[in-house]
């Protein structure tokens, strides 16, 4: 069915939402504004991550929002671990000979260091990290490596990621497992939506 597979990161294939609540409320706390908590972050947040800094901090420009947000980053005590299902899941895929990549708009060096962190490194043709919309890059994406539109799925947990496989003609797969809900997800029109990687094995063992 799918031989190529387009994964975001946060919230799909590891769980930072903490790291980022925590790293946001740095943010919050340098400019006196109201703190988050998680659930209120979750309702609250949405891609591409400018948009959401327009609505809370519109005076603030974007550059010296991300310079607050990557200090906050980096002294959080918050852990990152691979969700459930995932790495499993990269290796099934692996094993089947299907292609894998990454479409972020995490930091390069945060997502760098936590792909390395985790182990999930080798599975992956290319990562693309850093883009802050990434419907700008899913067709520079399928072009470059020539895949067929037809084969090919973009894996995501926020409305921004199903929006980009539309807009890149492929097809969507959103996971309950990070910042968006069911419901706005389904908002969304993905073309499957499931609790979690595990619910994705049939489509690899069948192909």
């Amino acid at each position: 069915m799918y031989k190529h597979w387009i994964f975001d990161w946060s919230g799909t294939l590891v769980d930072d939402l903490a790291l980022v609540v925590s790293a946001t409320n740095h943010v919050m706390q340098h400019y006196q504004k109201p703190l988050f908590e998680r659930e209120s972050f979750r309702e609250s947040f949405c891609l591409p991550y400018a948009e959401f800094y327009e609505e809370m901090l519109p005076e603030v420009p974007l550059e010296d929002i991300e310079e607050r947000f990557r200090e906050g980053f980096a002294i959080s005590n918050e852990a990152v671990p691979v969700l459930p299902h995932a790495a499993e899941f990269l290796e099934l895929l692996q094993q089947h000979g299907h292609s894998m990549y990454i479409l972020t708009s995490m930091d390069q060096i945060a997502f760098e260091q936590q792909q390395q962190d985790n182990g999930l490194y080798p599975y992956f043709k290319q990562t693309y990290s850093g883009v802050l919309d990434k419907r700008e890059l899913i067709h520079t994406i399928i072009a470059e490596h020539q895949l067929d539109h037809t084969e090919t799925v973009f894996l995501g947990d926020m409305v921004h990621d199903i929006e980009t496989a539309h807009h890149g003609g492929i097809a969507s797969i959103a996971l309950e497992t990070g910042y968006d809900s069911a419901e706005r997800l389904s908002t969304a029109n993905p073309t499957m939506l499931v609790s979690n990687l595990s619910a994705l094995r049939p489509l690899v063992v069948s192909s």
